[in-house]
């Protein structure tokens, strides 16, 4: 409720409509009134995105946008509660709050990862959704993306290769080619762990801002962890503050400066942790 409120207070008060969901709820409409929703390059969203936005293209834009980032969060706390309160201390990191004033769906493609059910979501936005489907796979889950895919198919057969259309489009930066990016490839070091596929996956999946590296925090478990990860996360904000990008290739710099490479030394760590406590071998024991 209090994500969901301070959220209609920011669009209110920039009158920013639903923000980026008003994308979803456009698509929506235009479904409910048989158009094509790929009518403008603006519109670069899978048609998924417009079965979460039914439920909400009554309302006013900002009332929206606010009852779905609020409920986003909602079920990303509830998620996370399931391993301990402390992991709530996931809702300091700079990307929830980059997120919440302009009503991203990086909370609710995050909280995928504890719901089989709510892993369809992963494919509305799949540059930051497929890094956790990969790596929360479940039997139901799939069944679910499968579900949703061929509803989709129904509703209009050729939106694939509409939206394949409008992908030329979308400007962006990939972690892994800005420097320094490349150190994350250090990760590979850990290549049989979950968090650091999740990792490498999103490293070269293409971005554009902050907010989309919230998925991310799957990867910090301890109170320590996620501390830190989120304290680096602000000099994100901080440089965002004083600063005004000249282009996504800067964004992505200083994404991977304050947000990957904090995240590859918890990975790094864990496993220097793990080889400092394996016991030595003495010759002839």
């Amino acid at each position: 409720m209090a994500s969901g409120a301070f959220c209609w207070f920011l669009l209110s008060h920039f009158h920013q409509g639903a923000a980026d969901f008003s994308w979803a709820i456009r698509a929506a409409r235009y479904v409910l009134a048989r158009h094509n929703p790929y009518d403008t390059p603006l519109e670069q969203y899978p048609l998924t995105a417009a079965l979460f936005g039914l439920p909400f293209v009554w309302l006013r834009p900002e009332m929206a946008a606010a009852f779905f980032y609020g409920i986003s969060s909602g079920l990303l706390a509830f998620g996370l509660t399931r391993h301990g309160y402390h992991r709530l201390l996931v809702f300091l990191a700079y990307p929830y709050w980059a997120g919440i004033l302009t009503a991203q769906w990086s909370p609710l493609i995050t909280a995928s990862a504890f719901f089989p059910l709510l892993l369809p979501v992963t494919m509305v936005k799949p540059q930051i959704g497929l890094p956790v489907a990969l790596t929360h796979l479940t039997r139901r889950g799939v069944v679910a993306c499968v579900v949703v895919a061929l509803l989709t198919l129904a509703v209009m057969p050729r939106w694939p290769l509409l939206w394949a259309g409008q992908l030329g489009f979308y400007e962006h930066f990939t972690p892994l080619l800005v420097l320094p990016g490349p150190l994350l490839a250090l990760a590979l070091l850990r290549y049989r762990d979950r968090d650091a596929l999740l990792l490498l996956v999103a490293a070269v999946m293409p971005q554009r801002w902050f907010f989309d590296t919230l998925i991310l925090w799957l990867i910090p478990k301890t109170r320590r962890e996620i501390v830190w990860t989120a304290f680096f996360s602000w000099g994100a904000g901080i440089w965002r503050w004083y600063h005004i990008p000249h282009s996504f290739t800067e964004v992505g710099r200083w994404t991977v400066v304050f947000i990957y490479l904090p995240m590859l030394g918890v990975v790094l760590w864990r496993f220097l942790g793990q080889r400092m406590r394996k016991p030595v071998e003495l010759p002839g024991s």
